[in-house]
């Protein structure tokens, strides 16, 4: 059997990221939690401090303003949106260099005078090009999988079939994506038999980005395959 054509491969995907947006708008704006608390503004200049944390490695990327309608916007579209004090004005992180910040959870703080957003950051989130605005690196390995998860949740929100190979996959459905898991299985038990090392990290990679779709197509994410591998040895 064959490896995959150069058109097959995630690669491309991956590194579309930083233009890809936060995919569809939220249906309802996006719930502040604890459930029951209010934001406190500040009553003379009206803002909220902002901590920004990546959700997925937990390093904090950011400190900066809300105002009322910074937040009602950033919950209402899923995109971090600031106020920013010098200018005046609103501003969507990322809104013009494509390094944006998508929303998973608000959660204020004891006191509601602060809140904390946990985010996706598509791109490095520092103006200076840096990951952080503490020149703190956020290119982990062992976060990649989280990230291209989320990747391939943008692409089945975005739909593009013509411009995305993860689109296509989930356009045409399980079966077809549960082959493709199938062919990609059987390349890297020949690789393996035949010790191409390289080659055997390869079909692999591309055997778990595979399966990533699958189980996206379904419902599911690796964070469900984990929790069964905890329950077996737990």
């Amino acid at each position: 059997m064959t490896s995959p054509s150069e058109s097959d491969l995630p690669g491309p995907d991956a590194s579309e990221a930083g233009a890809a947006g936060c995919g569809v708008p939220p249906i309802e704006p996006l719930p502040i939690g604890p459930e029951g608390r209010k934001p406190v503004f500040d009553p003379v200049t009206g803002l909220l401090p902002v901590v920004v944390q990546d959700v997925s490695s937990g390093r904090v990327l950011m400190l900066a303003w809300m105002n009322e309608e910074a937040l009602e916007t950033t919950q209402a579209t899923g995109h971090v949106t600031f106020y920013s004090r010098s200018r005046e004005e609103l501003w969507e992180k990322g809104q013009t260099s494509g390094n944006t910040l998508c929303v998973e959870e608000l959660r204020l703080d004891c006191d509601g005078d602060a809140l904390l957003v946990k985010a996706h950051p598509l791109g490095p989130t520092c103006h200076t090009g840096a990951d952080t605005c503490w020149d703190e690196d956020n290119h982990t390995i062992k976060h990649f999988l989280p990230m291209l998860e989320r990747i391939i949740s943008l692409r089945a929100a975005e739909g593009d079939t013509n411009a995305s190979y993860t689109s296509r996959l989930l356009h045409a459905g399980p079966k077809k994506i549960a082959q493709k898991v199938g062919e990609e299985g059987v390349e890297v038990a020949l690789e393996a038999a035949t010790g191409n090392d390289e080659r055997l990290l390869e079909e692999s990679a591309d055997l778990v980005y595979h399966l990533l779709v699958l189980l996206k197509s379904r419902g599911f994410s690796f964070k469900d395959v984990e929790n069964v591998l905890a329950g077996r040895h737990g």
